[in-house]
Protein backbone atom coordinates (compact mmCIF):
# COMPACT_ATOMS: atom_id res chain seq x y z
CA UNK A 1 0.00 0.00 0.00
CA UNK A 2 2.44 2.56 1.06
CA UNK A 3 4.54 2.00 -2.65
CA UNK A 4 1.42 2.60 -4.69
CA UNK A 5 0.42 5.91 -2.54
CA UNK A 6 3.57 6.85 -2.90
CA UNK A 7 3.90 6.78 -6.71
CA UNK A 8 0.27 8.15 -6.79
CA UNK A 9 1.80 11.16 -5.12
CA UNK A 10 4.51 12.00 -7.78
CA UNK A 11 1.84 11.34 -10.17
CA UNK A 12 0.24 13.89 -9.03
CA UNK A 13 2.82 16.49 -8.46
CA UNK A 14 3.58 16.07 -11.60
CA UNK A 15 -0.18 16.06 -12.88
CA UNK A 16 -0.06 19.66 -11.11
CA UNK A 17 2.09 21.21 -13.42
CA UNK A 18 -0.11 20.78 -16.41
CA UNK A 19 -3.81 20.45 -15.08
CA UNK A 20 -5.35 21.44 -11.89
CA UNK A 21 -7.86 19.19 -12.26
CA UNK A 22 -6.15 16.14 -12.98
CA UNK A 23 -3.97 16.87 -9.70
CA UNK A 24 -7.70 17.53 -7.50
CA UNK A 25 -8.56 14.12 -8.90
CA UNK A 26 -5.25 12.33 -8.30
CA UNK A 27 -5.30 13.72 -4.73
CA UNK A 28 -9.03 12.66 -3.97
CA UNK A 29 -7.70 9.32 -5.25
CA UNK A 30 -4.62 9.35 -3.39
CA UNK A 31 -6.24 11.05 0.05
CA UNK A 32 -9.04 8.31 -0.08
CA UNK A 33 -6.64 5.63 -0.36
CA UNK A 34 -4.75 6.80 2.97
CA UNK A 35 -7.81 7.33 4.89
CA UNK A 36 -10.00 4.52 7.58
CA UNK A 37 -11.64 3.13 4.54
CA UNK A 38 -9.69 0.76 3.26
CA UNK A 39 -11.66 -2.29 4.45
CA UNK A 40 -15.23 -1.31 3.03
CA UNK A 41 -14.50 -2.80 -0.18
CA UNK A 42 -17.70 -4.67 -0.17
CA UNK A 43 -20.32 -4.08 -2.79
CA UNK A 44 -22.81 -3.54 -0.09
CA UNK A 45 -21.16 -0.50 1.50
CA UNK A 46 -20.58 1.55 -1.80
CA UNK A 47 -21.49 4.88 -0.49
CA UNK A 48 -18.49 4.51 2.13
CA UNK A 49 -15.99 4.18 -1.18
CA UNK A 50 -16.36 7.65 -1.56
CA UNK A 51 -14.85 9.03 1.34
CA UNK A 52 -11.82 10.58 0.47
CA UNK A 53 -11.00 13.11 3.01
CA UNK A 54 -10.26 12.78 6.72
CA UNK A 55 -10.16 16.76 8.52
CA UNK A 56 -10.21 17.55 12.37
CA UNK A 57 -11.63 20.51 14.14
CA UNK A 58 -13.57 22.23 16.52
CA UNK A 59 -17.26 23.05 16.34
CA UNK A 60 -19.48 25.35 18.43
CA UNK A 61 -23.13 25.13 19.16
CA UNK A 62 -24.73 28.04 17.48
CA UNK A 63 -27.44 28.35 19.46
CA UNK A 64 -25.64 29.02 22.65
CA UNK A 65 -23.10 31.31 20.20
CA UNK A 66 -25.97 33.83 19.92
CA UNK A 67 -25.74 34.36 23.02
CA UNK A 68 -21.85 34.97 23.34
CA UNK A 69 -21.14 31.76 24.93
CA UNK A 70 -18.79 29.53 23.28
CA UNK A 71 -18.68 25.09 23.86
CA UNK A 72 -16.24 23.71 21.43
CA UNK A 73 -16.47 19.64 20.32
CA UNK A 74 -13.41 18.08 19.02
CA UNK A 75 -15.12 16.42 15.53
CA UNK A 76 -13.60 14.10 13.14
CA UNK A 77 -14.99 14.83 9.43
CA UNK A 78 -14.86 11.84 6.71
CA UNK A 79 -15.88 13.70 3.72
CA UNK A 80 -17.31 12.15 -0.01
CA UNK A 81 -17.37 14.49 -2.87
CA UNK A 82 -21.01 14.20 -4.20
CA UNK A 83 -20.29 16.32 -6.81
CA UNK A 84 -18.32 19.08 -7.32
CA UNK A 85 -20.39 22.06 -5.83
CA UNK A 86 -21.21 19.30 -2.86
CA UNK A 87 -19.26 17.47 -0.01
CA UNK A 88 -20.48 15.39 2.94
CA UNK A 89 -18.83 14.43 5.78
CA UNK A 90 -19.69 11.66 8.22
CA UNK A 91 -18.80 13.88 11.82
CA UNK A 92 -17.36 11.17 14.67
CA UNK A 93 -15.79 11.47 17.89
CA UNK A 94 -12.42 10.03 16.60
CA UNK A 95 -10.69 8.15 14.20
CA UNK A 96 -10.71 4.56 16.42
CA UNK A 97 -12.77 1.65 15.04
CA UNK A 98 -15.61 2.20 17.90
CA UNK A 99 -16.28 6.19 16.93
CA UNK A 100 -19.26 7.07 17.91
CA UNK A 101 -21.38 9.06 15.31
CA UNK A 102 -22.02 12.37 16.30
CA UNK A 103 -22.88 14.47 13.27
CA UNK A 104 -23.54 15.04 9.46
CA UNK A 105 -21.87 18.25 7.72
CA UNK A 106 -22.46 19.65 4.00
CA UNK A 107 -20.08 21.92 1.96
CA UNK A 108 -20.88 24.15 -0.72
CA UNK A 109 -18.92 26.48 -2.38
CA UNK A 110 -19.49 30.32 -2.23
CA UNK A 111 -20.96 30.42 -5.57
CA UNK A 112 -23.67 27.64 -4.26
CA UNK A 113 -23.76 29.15 -0.98
CA UNK A 114 -24.96 32.77 -2.28
CA UNK A 115 -27.80 30.92 -4.49
CA UNK A 116 -29.36 29.85 -1.29
CA UNK A 117 -32.22 32.08 0.22
CA UNK A 118 -31.43 34.31 3.00
CA UNK A 119 -33.12 32.37 6.03
CA UNK A 120 -31.37 29.57 4.61
CA UNK A 121 -27.54 31.40 4.20
CA UNK A 122 -27.86 32.01 7.88
CA UNK A 123 -27.58 28.56 8.70
CA UNK A 124 -24.40 28.32 7.29
CA UNK A 125 -20.82 29.01 8.57
CA UNK A 126 -17.57 30.10 6.87
CA UNK A 127 -13.65 28.05 6.90
CA UNK A 128 -11.77 30.95 6.46
CA UNK A 129 -10.86 31.39 10.03
CA UNK A 130 -10.68 27.33 10.23
CA UNK A 131 -7.96 27.13 7.69
CA UNK A 132 -6.59 30.25 8.65
CA UNK A 133 -6.14 29.49 12.43
CA UNK A 134 -4.44 26.08 11.75
CA UNK A 135 -7.30 25.13 13.28
CA UNK A 136 -8.50 22.47 10.75
CA UNK A 137 -6.11 19.94 9.62
CA UNK A 138 -5.72 16.98 7.47
CA UNK A 139 -4.28 14.61 10.41
CA UNK A 140 -0.93 12.92 8.95
CA UNK A 141 -1.47 9.24 7.39
CA UNK A 142 0.42 5.98 8.03
CA UNK A 143 2.70 6.51 4.65
CA UNK A 144 3.79 9.67 5.26
CA UNK A 145 4.97 8.88 8.75
CA UNK A 146 8.77 10.53 8.61
CA UNK A 147 7.67 13.04 5.72
CA UNK A 148 5.27 15.38 7.41
CA UNK A 149 6.64 18.29 4.75
CA UNK A 150 5.41 16.29 1.90
CA UNK A 151 2.04 15.45 3.23
CA UNK A 152 1.98 19.08 4.75
CA UNK A 153 1.97 20.69 0.96
CA UNK A 154 -0.62 18.14 -0.27
CA UNK A 155 -3.05 19.46 3.25
CA UNK A 156 -1.88 23.04 2.00
CA UNK A 157 -3.17 22.30 -1.46
CA UNK A 158 -6.61 20.68 -0.43
CA UNK A 159 -7.08 23.46 2.53
CA UNK A 160 -7.02 26.10 -0.14
CA UNK A 161 -10.11 25.02 -1.88
CA UNK A 162 -11.50 24.32 1.69
CA UNK A 163 -10.67 28.06 2.48
CA UNK A 164 -13.00 28.61 0.21
CA UNK A 165 -16.27 26.49 1.05
CA UNK A 166 -19.63 27.13 3.23
CA UNK A 167 -21.08 24.42 5.76
CA UNK A 168 -24.00 23.50 7.72
CA UNK A 169 -23.68 21.12 10.90
CA UNK A 170 -25.64 19.17 12.91
CA UNK A 171 -24.72 17.39 15.57
CA UNK A 172 -27.27 14.77 17.32
CA UNK A 173 -24.74 13.47 20.08
CA UNK A 174 -23.64 15.68 22.88
CA UNK A 175 -20.25 14.23 24.10
CA UNK A 176 -18.91 17.01 25.60
CA UNK A 177 -21.30 16.43 28.40
CA UNK A 178 -21.15 12.98 29.19
CA UNK A 179 -24.37 11.80 27.64
CA UNK A 180 -24.16 8.15 26.96
CA UNK A 181 -26.92 8.18 23.84
CA UNK A 182 -27.70 10.79 21.26
CA UNK A 183 -30.75 12.64 23.72
CA UNK A 184 -32.90 15.05 22.19
CA UNK A 185 -32.95 16.89 18.72
CA UNK A 186 -30.01 17.56 16.67
CA UNK A 187 -28.08 21.37 17.44
CA UNK A 188 -26.93 23.02 14.65
CA UNK A 189 -23.29 23.88 15.10
CA UNK A 190 -20.62 26.46 13.58
CA UNK A 191 -17.22 27.11 13.97
CA UNK A 192 -15.18 30.00 14.97
CA UNK A 193 -14.39 33.30 13.09
CA UNK A 194 -11.87 34.96 15.57
CA UNK A 195 -8.99 34.36 18.37
CA UNK A 196 -11.71 36.53 20.52
CA UNK A 197 -13.64 33.25 20.73
CA UNK A 198 -11.33 31.02 22.39
CA UNK A 199 -7.46 30.53 23.26
CA UNK A 200 -7.09 28.38 20.19
CA UNK A 201 -3.82 27.44 20.78
CA UNK A 202 -4.52 25.84 24.40
CA UNK A 203 -7.62 24.31 23.16
CA UNK A 204 -5.67 22.70 20.70
CA UNK A 205 -2.73 21.31 22.83
CA UNK A 206 -4.37 17.87 23.47
CA UNK A 207 -4.88 17.65 19.98
CA UNK A 208 -1.71 18.81 18.54
CA UNK A 209 0.24 16.36 20.98
CA UNK A 210 -1.99 13.46 19.40
CA UNK A 211 -1.25 14.30 15.91
CA UNK A 212 2.09 15.75 16.13
CA UNK A 213 1.31 18.81 14.77
CA UNK A 214 1.64 22.71 15.73
CA UNK A 215 -1.41 25.23 15.11
CA UNK A 216 0.80 27.78 15.77
CA UNK A 217 3.00 26.76 12.61
CA UNK A 218 0.14 25.84 10.83
CA UNK A 219 -1.14 29.26 10.99
CA UNK A 220 2.43 30.14 9.20
CA UNK A 221 2.31 28.01 6.68
CA UNK A 222 -1.31 28.62 5.71
CA UNK A 223 -0.17 32.68 5.58
CA UNK A 224 -0.83 33.04 1.52
CA UNK A 225 -3.94 31.27 1.61
CA UNK A 226 -6.59 33.81 1.09
CA UNK A 227 -10.89 32.89 1.49
CA UNK A 228 -13.12 34.72 -0.97
CA UNK A 229 -14.50 36.68 1.59
CA UNK A 230 -17.33 36.27 4.04
CA UNK A 231 -21.02 37.06 3.38
CA UNK A 232 -22.85 39.29 5.40
CA UNK A 233 -25.47 36.40 6.61
CA UNK A 234 -22.74 33.79 6.71
CA UNK A 235 -22.07 32.56 10.55
CA UNK A 236 -25.01 34.69 11.90
CA UNK A 237 -25.07 33.82 15.43
CA UNK A 238 -21.33 35.43 16.37
CA UNK A 239 -22.87 38.68 14.21
CA UNK A 240 -26.18 38.65 16.34
CA UNK A 241 -23.93 38.62 19.94
CA UNK A 242 -21.85 40.89 18.54
CA UNK A 243 -24.67 43.51 17.63
CA UNK A 244 -26.05 42.69 20.44
CA UNK A 245 -22.78 42.80 22.63
CA UNK A 246 -23.93 39.56 24.53
CA UNK A 247 -21.23 37.46 26.99
CA UNK A 248 -17.64 37.47 25.12
CA UNK A 249 -18.84 40.28 23.09
CA UNK A 250 -20.06 42.56 26.30
CA UNK A 251 -17.32 44.68 26.59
Amino acid sequence: MSAVAGSISNVAATLLKFSPTAWIKSWLLYVGIQTHVRGTIDPELKPLHNVCEYLNALHIYTDEARRGEVRTVESYHFCSHVRKDLRQCLIYDSCKPDARLIGVEYMIPKSKYLELPEEEQKLWHSHEFEVQSGMLVLPTPETHRGQADKWEKLETQALSEVVGLYGKIFHFWQIDRGDELPFGMPRLMGSLTEFKQLNVDEALKDRDERFGVSVQHKREVRQGIEGPGIPENADSWWKEAKKQKLGIYSS
